[in-house]
């Protein structure tokens, strides 16, 4: 019990981000959004949290956690493959976490949602029509390569596809890492 509790007290903000990412997670398989109410306050609070444990270096590893976070996901975003919310939620997971373990809960929560896509196109039997649109989606990268001419092209195909609530694996994924790590211990 001593043992929980100290690791409670040690990783109380490993802590805090699992919450809220829970929490952000509900609300984005509830409503399709992470709303900013939830990520500006986490990015903000991971920077203060930063520079008040870690000084002015803390907070500088603190910001480039966040543009890691933003970095990772803000390609998908641009091309109209993810919302706003989702980039956000990253970007608030590197204020907290800085950049190299934000990194790491990017590749677990990749992982993470490409088996949930899956499984979602397997569970309703839909293979062959959404293994023909990521070939589309996939040539259309590769060939128009102009972000805004992507996005177009996504927003007119949205309604012909399933829509994977992104902070629901951003946030399994995380806390898997940092189970696996012991960082939540």
């Amino acid at each position: 019990m001593s043992s929980l509790l100290a690791g409670l007290t040690e990783h109380w903000h490993i802590w805090l981000v699992s919450v809220t990412l829970v929490i952000a997670a509900v609300i984005d398989g509830w409503k399709l959004k992470v709303p900013n109410w939830v990520t500006f306050p986490m990015i903000l609070s991971g920077w203060v949290y930063s520079l008040g444990f870690h000084g002015w270096e803390g907070l500088g590893w603190s910001m480039v956690g966040t543009l890691v976070g933003l970095g990772l996901l803000l390609p998908a975003y641009a091309i109209g493959g993810m919302g706003a919310g989702d980039v956000k939620l990253l970007a608030g997971v590197g204020a907290w976490v800085w950049g190299t373990t934000t990194f790491y809960a990017f590749c677990v929560s990749a992982i993470v949602g490409g088996v949930i896509a899956l499984g979602m196109v397997l569970y309703r039997n839909r293979w062959r029509h959404h293994q023909g649109q990521f070939l589309g989606i996939l040539t259309e990268i590769l060939v128009i390569r102009d972000p805004n001419q992507l996005s177009a092209i996504a927003a007119q195909r949205k309604s012909s596809m399933m829509l994977l609530p992104y902070g629901i694996p951003i946030a399994i994924g995380t806390i898997a890492y940092f189970v696996w790590t012991g960082m939540l211990l």
